[in-house]
């Protein structure tokens, strides 16, 4: 591992440390790339995504697709525990934590709209980052990608209906500016870039696409610490005006993740998948699709509303769990086999 990926938690604390800084210092900036955004999707962190993603579309080898559906174990398990799971688990924690746990510190009404927005969060299964994790975990990236864009099908009908039950609300619209935007950023056109980049770097060589992708990491890891400074510099003020809100959201949400991955390791095993599988398979679940999150919380309860302060929380905590987790599988690749 080069320094980028072997300090990368280091760089990613000083990323957090730097964004509500320069949040407080300058909240103008933030202000004004905040704005900067179409369907609730901001054009920025679209970059530094992007920039996160790239090397890791120039790996998948199209012609390998394929392939996927002679290995489907990995993927059933991606699905049953993002649909049939998930969105169930975080309604419950949420309803644990603030009707009961944290009842005498939350009013009725707030403790409903962190709930509201808990469960946002737990019918959306990530789709971007999850090719950066699964690039720190040497995943196989043509598994990923079959992995990501199922889900992403499946979240075009599903999103909506699992939201409104756990809601106890008929009247969800799904934001499909947000949803169809993110997706062409986040997928398809990074996909059709690395596609078009390994095309005409194999022509070359066998090894030029193997050189570049090495020579593009440091960025990728770039991309990821300017991403964590903008959301952080986002809510600085946020974050200091209420800690002790942001603090008790934060609970249930980190309970949720080590929970969910917890049972998608523990299956991965039962079914033993290969760790180049398996370990995309923990943590795809366990990330969220926070922009579309969002999106449906602000156009649900409003852009002050305790739902949109849950959703971003869950942005919040995101990236310093998803780190350690990467770290997990990447200590327990002995407990894996080594074909699925």
């Amino acid at each position: 591992m080069g320094l980028f990926e072997r300090f990368l938690t280091v760089w990613v604390a000083l990323g957090i440390v730097a964004g509500v800084l320069l949040g407080l210092a300058v909240p103008g900036v933030f202000q004004a790339i905040a704005g900067l955004e179409i369907a609730h999707v901001n054009l920025v962190v679209a970059v530094f995504i992007w920039i996160m993603i790239y090397p890791m579309m120039i790996q998948i080898d199209w012609s390998a697709v394929k392939d996927v559906g002679k290995r489907p174990r990995g993927l059933v398990l991606t699905l049953v525990v993002n649909w049939l799971v998930k969105p169930f688990t975080m309604a419950a924690l949420g309803v644990l934590f603030f009707q009961y746990v944290f009842a005498p510190w939350v009013d009725p009404a707030s403790a409903s709209e962190y709930i509201a927005g808990m469960i946002l969060l737990g019918v959306a299964p990530c789709t971007a980052m999850v090719f950066v994790w699964s690039q720190l975990v040497r995943g196989d990236a043509n598994y990923t990608l079959v992995q990501v864009s199922v889900n992403d099908l499946i979240m075009v009908v599903a999103f909506a209906p699992i939201a409104a039950f756990l809601l106890g609300v008929t009247d969800i619209t799904v934001p499909w500016e947000t949803l169809v935007l993110s997706t062409v950023l986040y997928v398809v056109l990074p996909l059709a870039a690395g596609m078009g980049t390994r095309h005409v770097l194999a022509r070359r060589s066998p090894d030029a696409v193997v050189g570049f992708v090495a020579r593009l990491k440091p960025w990728s890891i770039i991309g990821l610490i300017a991403t964590v400074v903008l959301l952080f510099g986002f809510q600085a003020g946020t974050i200091v005006a209420q800690p002790a809100v942001i603090a008790m959201i934060a609970v249930p949400l980190i309970v949720q993740s080590y929970g969910i991955f917890a049972i998608t390791f523990f299956a991965a095993r039962a079914l033993r998948l290969s760790h180049d599988i398996a370990g995309p398979a923990c943590l795809i679940g366990t990330s969220n699709f926070f922009e579309l999150a969002v999106a449906v919380a602000i156009s649900l309860f409003g852009l002050d509303s305790g739902a949109a302060l849950a959703t971003v929380v869950g942005v919040l905590v995101e990236v310093p769990v998803m780190l350690s987790l990467v770290a997990i599988v990447n200590r327990t690749r002995h407990c894996f086999v080594h074909g699925d």
